[in-house]
């Protein structure tokens, strides 16, 4: 995985949508190429969360504070595309991230349903070796939920739940969000200065 690789990112219909887009935030303020995949449900709940968009993201993500690296390319794809890049495993890229992951998401992953743009992406990472990151955001958690968690970690998948620590009191939502965000951006080699690490003399 080199630092310079095309990363994936997909948002679906759990909430939680400001994770994607802090992400977005992070990733694109870099000489990156990023694919977006947002579910149809994702699209909803981001409107409710966030705010809506037709079919270009952009002036949403500038709303929020995203701009995007000189260098930097966002490749914003349906989730009916099966013919995307992130489709085949011939494609490389530094990992994919689903931030939020709806149990529905969780669920088709784990059960080898490639019928989106946004499973087969998954699936492909699993089957070829790389990095997938996800984000379940449900609570409480059923025991199907938990059992999905565990088939998709032993597959090879990152369960990285967004539940933030408090040890560095954190002051606003933003913080919270960048905390998460930060272990994310770990996961992926990114380097990011967006919390200090323990040791660090202001957590310590």
């Amino acid at each position: 995985m080199n630092r310079t690789d095309p990363v994936i990112v997909a948002i679906t219909g759990a909430s939680g949508s400001l994770y994607g887009i802090r992400l977005l935030k992070a990733l694109l303020a870099k000489p990156l190429t990023v694919h977006l995949i947002v579910s149809d449900a994702g699209k909803a709940v981001m409107a409710h969360e966030i705010g809506p968009y037709d079919k270009d993201i952009i002036p949403l993500l500038k709303a929020n504070g995203v701009a995007l690296h000189p260098q930097a390319q966002l490749h914003h794809h349906s989730p009916g595309d099966l013919f995307a890049p992130p489709a085949s495993g011939s494609f490389l890229h530094g990992g994919m991230v689903i931030a939020p992951c709806s149990m529905k998401t969780l669920a088709a992953i784990t059960a080898g349903l490639a019928d989106d743009l946004i499973h087969r992406s998954a699936d492909v990472c699993l089957k070829e070796r790389r990095p997938l990151i996800l984000l379940p955001r449900e609570t409480p958690l059923s025991l199907v939920h938990l059992e999905n968690m565990v088939r998709a970690a032993r597959a090879g998948a990152t369960i990285l739940p967004p539940a933030p620590g408090f040890y560095f009191r954190p002051e606003t939502i933003q913080d919270l969000v960048d905390s998460i965000v930060a272990r994310v951006l770990d996961h992926l080699g990114q380097e990011h200065t967006l919390t200090k690490r323990w040791g660090d003399n202001h957590v310590v």
